[in-house]
């Protein structure tokens, strides 16, 4: 490319000649049909305003190192929202012969993402960064004439106003500010000879992303609001976003919020309050959208008509505040209130706080999981059934730089087959039959900013295994019945009590997949090995009790030695039930009869005088040994039936009493098992 020569002679300076003839003939003769109107007008500055001719081609313009540098440092922000977006085109074009730039308001080009070769034989024309592509410079090309013209355009080959890259294809956008300012030009240079029929398509909706970054970067410590006139399509690049300040006042807001509100610049939103725009409050918006799960809810324009679907969010900033916040005010009224909107009942119920973790393991495996989940490094927890991993994944995320987003957890040994995949990817409206009438958005876009905790993934389907370790790779999901992705950014903690490398070796889990979630793998202490386990019976009481409940010294010793098989769910349930009978009394082992009876059997085994367990297996009734000691029967059932019972309950917990797999390990019907735990008093109402 270097080596092109301008002569008078030969072919290439018969092509230019030509080329600078028509140049000179349509400014002059105003043959604005001749060409594009918006080329014309650019050939036209070139030769009266800036004093070009395109004769005589200048030589390419670049910045110093120093003055480069300068620059970079000035437009960190958009660089830093540009890059990623940058690549994933650059990607998606697929064209080798093509770079995707960024330049600055005068042209200058401050990052750059093509293949090595083209960059090296492009370099001598001035396009790497650093190079000049103002229109005053550069004449008419795709960056400097979009950044003039304030617009998008395409220049192809011969529009170019020096013949020196009428070899190349030029297509830009341009970017705004949050203030509602030109940022800069997105461009895709080219020199294929495959015409991208919808380059500035995706020019544009990389360029929105681009916007729409920018101002979660530089309004971190604003409340993100989400709207459009129709529910699909918020979370889309088509929504409208506003950043809304603590006292309601309008900050930024995106080209589409403007286009919306029917709004002409930033000049007329920004300083307006969210009830100038919206029949609603900020405060009234963040709890209708918390109470939905982030659901898009319905608001009215002020003084008119028109409808919305909005969600409101908490600024991103309380992250790091949050993490603070809590440690230093633990106890008051405030924290109280905002841990209740954030946790479920039972989760508050089971921890009291996530921050009283005492024990030496789970400190240490906290402070693990919160460095790498900051490197967006997958997490994967291990444990018995109800030792606390979701309370220990919440706590990560509380820690994370995602803290800010929503915590949005899925239990996959729960849900139906038949709907894991509609829960975790969403669908469109009329999916399917019974699907919303709205759509639904699926959790993992839910979780988007935030944490996506999936438990028991080992029960995951294995069809579906394969869709989630794509969405992991990819970073984007498709709802059902459409094609139309979504691009997410969420922190993936796993968890199981299943040996996941077990079931890998089965074939029953994949490999890819188990390698994907397992980032690091945490094994968390089931509660009888928890060295805080004293404090975390007395805050469990405090919070099951309401505070008026208060344990004997006897009954402690009782609570303290049992091996507690069901874990947190089981002490949990205890407590309960003990601070229920006690009715603001003293807890004495009295109120704790299962303990009492679980403790008189293990006195019995040991002395050798009790019946051996039955193993879990077909519901067969199982006779007892003849030497068996006659046990005192609850529930007025016979010895057959309690030892029925006894191995139900155990199928049970160890199926975190979902009773649909315990149907299917058990090869029967539901409704036949239903009626078998009716006739056995077994209450199925069991908290989750």
């Amino acid at each position: 490319m270097a080596s092109l020569q301008y002569g008078r002679d030969g072919g290439r300076d018969g092509r230019r000649d030509g080329h600078a003839n028509r140049v000179m003939e349509v400014v002059r003769s105003g043959l604005n049909g001749s060409c594009d109107d918006v080329v014309a007008q650019s050939w036209s500055r070139c030769l009266e305003q800036y004093q070009l001719h395109p004769d005589r081609p200048r030589q390419p313009a670049f910045l110093d190192r120093a003055a480069l540098q300068e620059r970079f440092a000035r437009h960190a922000d958009i660089i830093e929202c540009a890059r990623y977006e940058m690549t994933t085109l650059y990607q998606q074009l697929a064209d080798a012969e093509s770079a995707v730039v960024l330049t600055d308001t005068e042209g200058v080009i401050v990052h750059m993402v093509s293949s090595p070769e083209f960059a090296a034989e492009m370099a001598p024309l001035g396009l790497r960064c650093g190079g000049v592509w103002g229109e005053n410079e550069a004449g008419t090309n795709g960056m400097g004439t979009c950044l003039a013209a304030g617009g998008p355009v395409s220049i192809r080959r011969e529009d170019h106003f020096f013949s020196q890259f009428t070899q190349l294809t030029c297509s830009a956008v341009p970017i705004y500010n949050p203030a509602g300012e030109l940022a800069g030009a997105l461009d895709v240079t080219s020199r294929s000879n495959m015409t991208q029929q919808h380059l500035l398509v995706l020019l544009g909706m990389t360029a929105r992303m681009v916007e729409n970054r920018l101002i979660d970067k530089q309004f971190s410590n604003a409340h993100p609001l989400h709207f459009h006139s129709r529910p699909e399509f918020v979370y889309t690049l088509h929504e409208g976003k506003l950043a809304v300040g603590a006292d309601g006042r309008i900050l930024a807001a995106n080209r589409s919020a403007l286009f919306q509100l029917g709004l002409q610049s930033m000049a007329d939103v920004r300083s307006q309050h969210i009830e100038d725009l919206f029949q609603t409050s900020l405060e009234d918006m963040l709890q209708r959208s918390l109470s939905a799960s982030y659901h898009p809810v319905v608001t009215y324009r002020a003084n008119a008509a028109l409808r919305f679907f909005a969600v409101a969010r908490r600024p991103a900033s309380d992250a790091a505040a949050g993490t603070a916040l809590r440690t230093s005010t633990a106890g008051s009224p405030a924290h109280t209130a905002k841990q209740s909107l954030s946790a479920p009942a039972g989760l508050r119920a089971a921890t009291g706080h996530a921050s009283t973790f005492k024990d030496t393991r789970l400190i240490a495996h906290l402070e693990t999981a919160r460095r790498v989940i900051g490197r967006e490094t997958p997490v994967l927890l291990s444990g018995e059934t109800g030792c606390g991993k979701e309370v220990f994944a919440r706590a990560v995320h509380a820690a994370s730089p995602h803290a800010g987003g929503a915590f949005v957890a899925v239990n996959c040994a729960s849900l139906p087959e038949t709907l894991i995949e509609s829960e975790l990817f969403g669908y469109r409206a009329g999916a399917f039959t019974g699907a919303q009438r709205n759509g639904r958005r699926g959790k993992v876009l839910q979780a988007d900013g935030g944490t996506l905790f999936l438990d028991e993934i080992a029960d995951m389907p294995l069809e579906l295994q394969a869709r989630l370790l794509r969405v992991l790779d990819e970073r984007q999901v498709t709802p059902l019945g459409t094609e139309e992705t979504h691009p997410v950014d969420f922190q993936l903690i796993s968890a199981s009590h299943q040996n996941l490398p077990d079931l890998v070796a089965q074939g029953r889990f994949r490999e890819d997949l188990y390698y994907r979630l397992a980032g690091i793998e945490l094994s968390l202490p089931p509660l009888r090995e928890r060295g805080d386990k004293r404090e975390l019976i007395r805050n469990m009481l405090a919070a099951e009790g309401r505070g008026d409940a208060t344990l004997s010294a006897e009954a402690e010793k009782l609570l303290m030695d049992h091996p507690w098989p069901g874990n947190l769910r089981q002490l949990r349930h205890a407590l309960r039930s003990a601070a229920a009978l006690a009715d603001g009394k003293p807890i004495t082992r009295d109120h704790l009869p299962g303990l009492l009876a679980a403790s008189a059997r293990g006195a019995a085994i040991a002395t050798g005088s009790a019946a051996p367990a039955q193993p879990s297996g077909p519901m067969v009734p199982v006779e007892p040994p003849a030497s068996a000691e006659p046990q005192p029967l609850p529930l007025k059932l016979n010895p057959i039936q309690a030892n029925e019972r006894a191995v139900l309950v155990q199928m049970l917990e160890q199926h975190r009493w979902n009773v649909s797999n315990v149907a299917k390990a058990l090869d029967v019907s539901r409704n036949t098992l239903y009626r078998k735990l009716h006739k056995l008093h077994i209450e199925v109402s069991h908290p989750e």
